[in-house]
């Protein structure tokens, strides 16, 4: 039991301080262009001690003011809300345009149809005019005419085969225009969703602005001391929740290996560490949480889902110990955030307006579930 504790302390210590190693390189930079590196890593404890308070700073301003980590608080609270709201925003995006792809196959759909309506008709056309040239006589007067009788049956064959001929175009055309009016049935339906899908694009479009302007403006009233303060409160936080984590044993028996697929996935998403987040962007020089994980598996020759709700809904779950590099994690009840797994108990991910893409530790945020592009 003594062995596995220690081993299962190797394992975290060396994913911390590789953690630790990439927030130094990926630091995000605050304003006036000036990065700011993260702190070396503290030895693990129990919690992280309390931040110093400076003067002048909210930590110790009037009583009733907000201190700077209430502050920061309130701001992962609006991004996540906004992040929420994107990902509703992708997923109406990706139903517009299935939509509208669907229309365009529709369109294709009734230009033939009209064709072969056009095509039946001359055919029933021609038929009734070679009815008109006989005569249009009843087979009792036709065989009385006739000079010969087999003549007669031969010619009746025909006509025969010919009035089955001309039911059949004529059940033929009357299918194709059923098939015009369910078509144009169907466009009308698809214009609807997608007249409604932009409203639902709109509102929330609407949502995410409002939620990033908010924590834009709590960001901005900080002096620059208070936003590298910030950051160095938000990284303090992350390796907390990844330490508590990491102290559950829930990468102990986790040993599985890339695919060559998998291992294509997160060389591109690494490859893109330093990317600015910009919500509902895919590429190639921004990215939101789902279209950096999209995009990355779209690159190792795999399409998965756009959105994180989407890919948690379609994609293969797998249980934390049996997780491999090139898995996705995610965030949240309400599954608004994504990363993916890179090993060691890493993951790459981007994290929110204001930051850039980097790696973090899987267990820095709440973990959901974790699915398998490739399974």
């Amino acid at each position: 039991m003594g062995t596995a504790k220690r081993a299962s302390r190797r394992h975290g210590a060396s994913a911390l301080t590789l953690l630790c190693a990439m927030a130094i390189l990926t630091a995000p930079a605050i304003a006036g262009g000036t990065a700011y590196a993260a702190p070396a890593a503290p030895v693990p404890s129990p919690a992280p001690s309390a931040p110093t308070a400076t003067p002048g700073s909210p930590a110790t301003a009037a009583p009733g003011a907000k201190s700077l980590e209430q502050i920061r608080k309130d701001i992962e609270g609006l991004y996540r809300q906004a992040g929420s709201a994107t990902d509703a925003y992708n997923l109406a995006e990706s139903e517009t345009k299935a939509q509208s792809e669907r229309i365009v196959e529709i369109a294709k759909l009734v230009v033939a149809g009209q064709d072969r309506i056009s095509g039946l008709k001359s055919r029933a056309g021609a038929a009734a005019r070679a009815q008109y040239r006989s005569g249009g006589l009843p087979p009792g007067a036709q065989l009385a005419l006739s000079d010969s009788p087999g003549q007669f049956l031969d010619g009746a064959n025909r006509l025969r085969q010919g009035e089955k001929a001309t039911t059949d175009l004529l059940s033929e055309l009357n299918r194709t225009q059923s098939d015009l009016e369910r078509y144009a049935k169907d466009a009308g339906a698809l214009w609807q969703k997608m007249e409604e899908n932009r409203a639902k694009q709109e509102a929330a479009k609407k949502e995410i602005e409002g939620k990033i302007k908010a924590a834009e403006e709590l960001e901005n009233k900080l002096e620059a001391e208070e936003k590298a303060r910030l950051i160095q409160l938000e990284q303090e936080a992350q390796y907390k929740a990844q330490t508590q984590w990491l102290s559950t044993g829930a990468l102990k028996d986790a040993k599985g290996s890339a695919t060559d697929a998998g291992k294509r996935a997160v060389q591109f998403a690494t490859a893109q560490i330093g990317k600015p987040y910009v919500w509902g962007a895919t590429g190639p020089n921004s990215y939101d949480c789902s279209g950096l994980t999209s995009q990355a598996w779209l690159a190792a020759g795999k399409g998965i889902p756009r959105t994180s709700q989407e890919q948690l809904r379609l994609l293969p779950k797998v249980a934390m110990k049996d997780i491999r590099p090139g898995d996705l994690i995610i965030y949240w009840d309400d599954a608004s955030h994504v990363a993916m797994y890179v090993g060691d108990g890493a993951m790459v991910h981007s994290p929110r307006p204001g930051r850039s893409v980097t790696m973090a530790g899987v267990g820095s945020m709440p973990i959901k579930a974790v699915v398998r592009p490739d399974a």
